[in-house]
């Protein structure tokens, strides 16, 4: 198989991975926010009672735009729910409010991986936004140094994914445990709550994956140019 061949092939594979994590987590988000919680409980009070019983009262919940915008901000110390999870009563509520819970009670504990990525957004920043810029100009005027510069800084990024899925892994653990703990699901609904944050993990190790096929496709255009 020759570069350009290849080259495409690695591009078509990103593609389709990314399509279907997107497809698998809309899906199954999709299917249990159509199902009511028998208990009729909302995100925000999943949330909100959670936070309490681990001593958080001081981290606040609130109300924020946009779809599966859901996330804890611990500069702020807030949950921010959106709409369909903060006063939704559907299964994904609980489970997307009980997720973010999570990492709050991670960022309590001083979870490691939690730190670690905190520690690397201004590098990461920097790099999603110089790295291609490197790479680009690399390639334009045949820099090769410049391309391998380029890929170097897009390692920064592969290493925050790397660190970024068990953050979300344990998070997802954390929000299963205190779902059954305190009874917020039934048991069959428990099974739908797993199902939807395990398709919510899945999109972590996509973007994992898609960020070293676009490595190994960047180290084949600087070999090229060698």
């Amino acid at each position: 198989m020759d570069y350009y061949s290849l080259s495409y092939l690695l591009i078509f594979a990103s593609i389709l991975i990314t399509i279907i994590a997107q497809i698998y987590v809309n899906s199954s988000y999709s299917k249990y926010k159509k199902i009511k919680n028998s208990k009729e409980i909302t995100g925000a009070e999943v949330a909100r009672e959670i936070l309490d019983k681990h001593g958080l009262s001081n981290i606040y919940v609130t109300e924020t735009r946009g779809f599966l915008s859901d996330h804890y901000d611990p500069t702020r110390k807030v949950i921010r729910l959106s709409k369909e999870v903060y006063s939704g009563t559907s299964i994904a509520s609980v489970s997307v409010a009980a997720h973010e819970v999570g990492h709050a009670i991670q960022d309590k504990e001083g979870y490691g991986f939690m730190r670690f990525r905190s520690a690397m957004f201004p590098l990461v920043n920097l790099s999603s936004k110089a790295g291609y810029f490197a790479i680009l100009i690399g390639i334009i005027f045949s820099i090769t140094d410049l391309i391998w510069i380029g890929i170097a800084l897009e390692m920064v990024i592969l290493l925050f994914q790397l660190v970024t899925l068990p953050v979300e892994l344990d998070a997802s653990k954390r929000a299963k445990e205190e779902i059954a703990k305190n009874d917020f699901l039934v048991s069959n609904e428990q099974i739908g709550s797993e199902k939807m944050l395990r398709a919510a993990a899945f999109t972590y190790v996509a973007s994992l994956l898609t960020t070293l096929i676009e490595i190994f496709r960047l180290i084949l255009i600087a070999r090229s140019d060698d």
